[in-house]
């Protein structure tokens, strides 16, 4: 990025809000405000293009216990009822008994957020995270 592309912001902030940055910046380690700031930014632009029709990226990811009467065949149904949202998936074994995978999805938030729910009602998966991304389009 050149320094022409770049834009410089003023803005106005009560002192205790302004202190509160201050600590979230130097914990988190940014180099500087504006940094961290562009970070908000981008955060809250994903949110926006997840509660919008915008195709969007995520990760699905399960922990189940894999003895689970017939689970296992179910997880693998439902993700080739939606092949066109499946990127790439992930399947590690935690113990004897207990599995972890983790699916890469695009599409649309909608359908994403409807293929984690139905992931996550099955008997025998413990516990389903949705995180959340961006195609990258939205952000420059």
């Amino acid at each position: 990025m050149t320094s022409s592309q770049l834009v410089r912001l003023s803005i106005s902030l009560e002192q205790p809000l302004f202190d509160q940055l201050e600590a979230l910046v130097q914990r988190s380690k940014y180099g500087n405000r504006s940094e961290f700031v562009r970070d908000l930014i981008r955060e809250r632009l994903v949110e926006v293009e997840w509660a919008s029709a915008t195709e969007v990226v995520g990760t699905i990811t399960l922990v189940y216990d894999h003895d689970a009467r017939q689970l296992t065949d179910r997880l693998i149904d439902i993700q080739h009822e939606h092949h066109e949202a499946i990127l790439a998936s992930t399947h590690v074994h935690l113990s004897a008994h207990l599995c972890a995978e983790m699916i890469m999805v695009r599409g649309k938030a909608e359908h994403i957020r409807l293929l984690a729910d139905t992931l996550r009602r099955q008997r025998g998966v413990l516990h389903a995270a949705l995180a959340t991304s961006s195609t990258g389009a939205e952000l420059h």
